[in-house]
């Protein structure tokens, strides 16, 4: 491989799966890396590593947010004030995304799930339009999955007024997931509404299909 080779043509083993959160994007991503013999990245797990690796200049909302105690996190901003300045959904440490995929073997494929992968840093990396989807929770279906994760209270239970937390908390999911809706559109991208009526089987062979696998 030369150094001229494009990013696209380095990252075309990559199958992206992004979208709002608790819309089953781990388990479907889970289920194809299984079945397809894939290798599965979770920018999740990796969100620790990279907050590490990021340096102030590098990701100055990270550094604020980091500095913020739970109660000024979640309860004394609004859920539009949380949506602008939250570091990963600002795009702080796709980078970081970037340099482990590429770190990573390209005689298996990949399949790259998170919430993170934002549209407009996905889309200049696609060798092929339909190597990405994202997932669009409706919020019945946020707050079903949330439940069944039993992680509902995790985050608001470390402040002070827990249930308007979590109020401000599924704002700014809905609000995050209206977004992306409005990106993929603007940019052609392949997107799939995830609502109550959907087993999760179904969704699984929609997000097959819409990825050729």
């Amino acid at each position: 491989m030369t150094e001229s080779t494009s990013l696209p043509d380095r990252l075309r083993h990559v199958y992206w799966i992004g979208g709002g959160s608790g819309a089953g994007k781990s388990v479907i991503a889970r289920r194809l890396a299984r079945d397809h013999g894939l290798r599965l990245y979770d920018t999740d797990a990796a969100m620790s590593d990279h907050a590490d690796r990021s340096t102030p200049e590098g990701a100055p909302y990270l550094s604020r947010f980091k500095a913020m105690g739970m109660d000024e996190r979640w309860l004394d901003r609004t859920p539009e004030r949380m949506l602008e300045t939250f570091h990963w959904f600002r795009g702080e440490g796709f980078d970081l995304i970037v340099d482990d995929l590429l770190e990573l073997q390209t005689d298996t494929g990949v399949v790259a799930e998170g919430f993170r992968l934002l549209p407009h840093c996905v889309q200049p990396l696609l060798a092929e339009p339909n190597r990405a989807i994202w997932l669009l929770p409706t919020p019945t279906f946020r707050w079903a999955a949330l439940e069944h994760r039993g992680t509902t209270w995790d985050i608001p239970r470390t402040t002070t007024d827990p249930e308007r937390a979590l109020r401000n908390l599924l704002e700014r999911d809905r609000m995050f997931t209206e977004r992306l809706a409005e990106e993929t559109n603007r940019l052609g991208l392949p997107t799939i509404e995830v609502d109550v009526g959907l087993g999760e089987d179904q969704l699984v062979e929609q997000v097959r299909e819409a990825l050729g696998l």
